[in-house]
């Protein structure tokens, strides 16, 4: 199970981005920056019985997101535990979308920074 934030617009951000000469190797390094800023406050909102859930959390980037990934084989249950799944009367907990949420402050930063500094070479400043 992956729980993604998706930026609306982000393939338009992307393809901007590239037009203006922005170095998307470097969008690659801000998105992983951004994964990793968000990943310990999505670790401690994990609910904890045996704490496999909360250690398979994990974070990965491309040039055009950064990704939270939470499960695996061995931990099926990841979808569940967040989502919620109401035909078995199981309640979501969000603990991925409040973890992203309440580090978005700090992770916008670093793309309003790219953007700057893309916009300052575009400019030639």
């Amino acid at each position: 199970m992956t729980n993604a934030l998706y930026v609306v617009g982000g393939k338009r951000f992307v393809a901007t981005m590239r037009k203006a000469g922005a170095d998307l190797d470097e969008l690659r390094e801000v998105n992983a920056q951004a994964g990793r800023i968000a990943a310990p406050a999505v670790r401690r909102l994990v609910p904890r019985r045996t704490g496999t859930l909360a250690a398979s959390i994990r974070t990965g980037a491309t040039k055009r997101a950064g990704v939270i990934r939470a499960g695996r084989k061995s931990v099926p249950y990841a979808g569940v535990i967040n989502y919620g799944w109401p035909a078995h009367h199981i309640k979501g907990v969000q603990y991925a979308n409040y973890g992203v949420a309440a580090t978005e402050p700090q992770w916008t930063r670093l793309y309003k920074d790219f953007v700057d500094k893309t916009m300052k070479q575009v400019k030639g400043a």
